[in-house]
């Protein structure tokens, strides 16, 4: 009996040391969960594309005519592609002393190039210019003139194309005399001079003699009082005809404004006419590509503000066009003043067999602390629009002015102007990753299309599809453009579930701080959503619609549902209770709403419930429509599934054919290993996706993720962050979606922080702001996945050591 009581003892004594030792490792897990979590917060380094100074005052060397030199000053970049040589072009302004008792200085400018092999190596490039073993040439071998009261040359604005092995260059130029005497210049000629060069086995070209274009152009020009004739500066365009076109601006003489046009050859630069049209207003800058055949789109800076125009009848006349590139359009801020961020470069190219438009604009970085200026890249098919990311940093004075973007032999580079307090300097990136990425989500738009296609879906116009795939705190884009933000709701298949005050998903498809992705909406747009109420409210509740972003945040095209079971159509703030139509509680529904300029309608089931013609224009409001709303007030419970944006209204037929049901079905069932791996894949390609969880952890099983879903909602508590629901939303939409699919249930945090780590070490130190670049566009969530991306690599130990607790608790009982 003693010897019982004496093992029962010694088997207490051996439990307390065991749990003693298990308190302190899980003591040492969860405190280095802490600390990972810690480390996730960090902001991380800016990863930028490698960049080389190619032009650099008083260290490149520019050869003319075979003697070497230091250049002193580079401007106004230019980027071109002939015969594999990739050349870069700049205007350098050469000073030298003048003769005479006095000595002052005087200066000329002259194009200088620069040539690369596009079949070499970029580290080897790199390393070729960093050793100064690079060196460009001048184009038109300006030397510096002997005696007094010379002309010399200065030209202007190098513009460029490329056909074959040819590159046209177009410069306008001045001969200016200057008076050694009087130390004055005087303009002695003007000239718009081309030169046509090429490119030869050394890979260099081989430039011929400079022609005034003139002649060619300036009885057209006097007959409408046109002179001073500039090239506008970075590239021309080659139509899919072969014209030639070059834009160029000319000074009106009667009232003294430099307006745009073009010039266009076509017999490849023999003969030159001038376009009989020009915008209507004066500017500062402007930039042409071809879009369509036969299609010439201009953007134009003036009066700080971007405005685009198209011609389809080679420039005779151009109209505006505010429905092609919304996002550079004006637009208002929320103090109701109109503002437009210029744009940098514009060009396009031919990427996974889809023509787009890839553009740049400045823009402050998000939740930066310093509020950095960086320059962004943007890519667009006239109908989606994609935020690839950061490519350049304004670094203290160091900042990007003009730029050039060039796609060619599957490489996209960029040369850009960086002003500093003293000096002025070109440098050449190569944007690989960005073009990896610009490919994997063209791809995927591609793949998305074809997919709803077969399943009835209409494509055309369709810029947005939230369905199923959800990360932390957001409901995410399949097209990968823009996520919506999601707070306090319930994951459910294809969908989520809110109830109740701060339960909602907010789309911000227009709103400053995510970029303006989707300006349209304040146009024409389509929303269709799948819906059903849950519950009777107690009063009448707003179910989704479209808001403004001004003091009121009013609802300008919405539909609620009253306590009587009828609907209310909402149309800029005000609602209007339908008596005709009514709903029930548990019943689906497909709801649509729709905005053509100022028409506005509602429609539930195909049946237009509400509608009207007298919406005010958003000049009226002085105001954009910057998102969707979906839930959040306090006495709503609704379920909304499958979420689709388009761009354009629907007809009857069409929006029928939105069968919301049937995609989700088939997205279910026959693509979703495809659709999740394409999405996986395509975050190693970006940086930082977002992906559905239902196939980045399809191997876990229910119990476990019960677990993870308890643990996570223990971390959450223990971080201070205010999280989704993510424990209830991650098991109900995994043990839904796992019945449709044959997955098994996945815990969606743990997959999410999982897939942060993972994307993390992929990118190379991407930055806070990468998310944006991915399309991840969720409200304060960096901190978040920070959290659980931490959090992750514990977890696995700390659920061990639970089980063998539970083990040894067992134990003592038995005892």
């Amino acid at each position: 009996m003693s010897e019982q009581r004496h093992m029962l003892k010694m088997s207490r004594h051996l439990f307390s040391y065991l749990m003693l030792l298990l308190l302190f490792l899980l003591l040492i897990c969860f405190g280095s969960t802490a600390v990972h979590a810690q480390e996730g917060n960090k902001p991380k380094e800016i990863q930028m594309p490698e960049t080389v100074d190619i032009f650099v005052p008083h260290r490149t060397i520019v050869e003319t005519r075979g003697k070497d030199q230091l250049g002193e000053s580079f401007i106004s970049p230019s980027l071109v592609s002939a015969g594999g040589v990739l050349v870069a072009l700049a205007k350098s302004h050469t000073s030298f002393p003048s003769s005479g008792e006095e000595q002052f200085f005087a200066y000329y400018a002259d194009v200088v190039a620069g040539y690369i092999d596009s079949a070499k190596n970029w580290s080897s490039f790199v390393d070729e210019v960093r050793l100064n073993k690079w060196k460009a040439y001048n184009i038109f071998h300006t030397t510096i003139p002997k005696g007094h009261d010379f002309p010399v040359r200065r030209a202007y604005r190098p513009t460029t194309v490329a056909k074959g092995n040819k590159v046209f260059l177009l410069v306008g130029d001045y001969f200016t005399k200057h008076y050694t005497l009087t130390r004055r210049d005087a303009t002695h000629l003007q000239g718009l001079d081309l030169l046509v060069g090429e490119a030869t086995q050394d890979k260099v070209i081989q430039w011929g003699k400079p022609t005034s274009l003139l002649s060619q152009i300036e009885p057209s020009a006097k007959q409408r009082g046109l002179d001073q004739f500039v090239s506008a500066g970075g590239s021309g365009v080659v139509m899919d005809d072969g014209t030639l076109v070059f834009p160029v601006m000319a000074r009106n003489k009667v009232k003294q404004l430099f307006l745009s046009m073009i010039i266009y050859s076509k017999d490849d630069g023999k003969n030159w006419t001038l376009s009989q049209g020009m915008v209507p207003a004066q500017l500062r800058d402007f930039l042409i590509v071809e879009w369509e055949q036969g299609q010439l789109v201009m953007v134009v800076q003036r009066d700080s503000l971007s405005n685009v125009f198209e011609s389809r009848d080679m420039g005779e006349t151009w109209t505006e066009a505010v429905r092609t590139l919304t996002r550079v359009q004006p637009r208002f801020l929320p103090n109701s003043l109109r503002t437009a961020v210029g744009v940098g470069s514009l060009t396009t190219a031919t990427i996974a067999g889809k023509k787009v438009m890839l553009y740049t604009q400045k823009g402050i970085l998000r939740d930066d602390p310093l509020q950095a200026t960086a320059l962004y890249l943007w890519v667009a098919d006239n109908n989606r629009t994609f935020h690839v990311g950061p490519i350049s940093m304004d670094i203290g004075d160091n900042r990007t002015s003009n730029n050039t973007l060039l796609y060619s032999n599957d490489a996209l580079h960029l040369l850009q102007q960086r002003v500093g307090t003293t000096t002025i300097s070109l440098a050449l990136s190569s944007l690989t990753d960005q073009l990896k990425t610009i490919t994997s989500v063209l791809e995927t738009w591609a793949k998305m299309d074809s997919f709803l296609s077969n399943s009835s879906v209409p494509t055309a116009g369709l810029v947005g599809f939230l369905s199923d795939a959800s990360g932390d705190g957001s409901w995410n884009d399949a097209y990968r453009c823009l996520n919506a933000i999601v707070r306090n709701a319930k994951k459910v298949e294809n969908g989520f579930k809110f109830t109740g005050f701060g339960s909602y998903a907010m789309w911000p498809v227009n709103m400053r701080k995510y970029h303006n992705v989707h300006s349209f909406v304040n146009y024409a747009f389509t929303l269709v959503a799948t819906v059903r109420i849950d519950e009777v409210p107690k009063e009448s509740v707003p179910l989704l619609g479209a808001g403004l972003e001004d003091n009121e945040n009013t609802k300008f095209v919405g539909l609620s549902y009253t306590t009587e079971k009828r609907w209310g159509t909402v149309f800029n703030g005000i609602t209007t209770i339908t008596h005709n139509s009514t709903w029930e509680p548990g019943k689906k529904y497909k709801v649509a709403l729709m905005l053509q300029d100022n028409k506005g309608s509602v429609y539930v089931d195909g049946v237009l419930v509400g509608n009207t013609n007298k919406l005010p224009t958003r000049e009226a409001l002085r105001h954009d429509i910057t998102h969707f709303y979906f839930g959040g007030t306090e006495s709503s419970s609704v379920t909304i599934k499958n979420v689709f944006l388009y761009n354009q209204p629907l007809n009857a037929m069409k929006l029928k054919k939105v069968d919301s049901a049937k995609a989700s079905r088939k997205r279910t069932v026959d693509s979703s290993k495809a659709s999740r791996k394409r999405t996986v894949d395509s975050s190693k390609a970006s940086g930082n996706r977002t992906v559905d969880s239902s196939k980045a952890s399809g191997n876990r099983t229910v119990d476990s993720s019960k677990a993870s879903r308890k643990r996570t909602v223990d971390s959450s508590k223990a971080s201070g962050n205010r999280t989704v629901d993510s424990s209830k939303a991650s098991g109900n939409r995994t043990v839904d979606s796992s019945k449709a699919s044959g997955n098994r249930t996945v815990d969606s945090s743990k997959a999410s922080g999982k897939r942060t780590v993972d994307s993390s070490k992929a990118s190379g130190k991407r930055t806070v702001d990468s998310s944006k670049a991915s399309g991840k566009r969720t409200v304060d969530s960096s901190n978040a996945v920070g959290k659980l991306a931490g959090d992750g690599s514990t977890r696995a130990d700390v659920s061990q050591l639970l089980l063998l607790l539970l083990g040894l608790w067992s134990f003592a009982a038995l005892c």
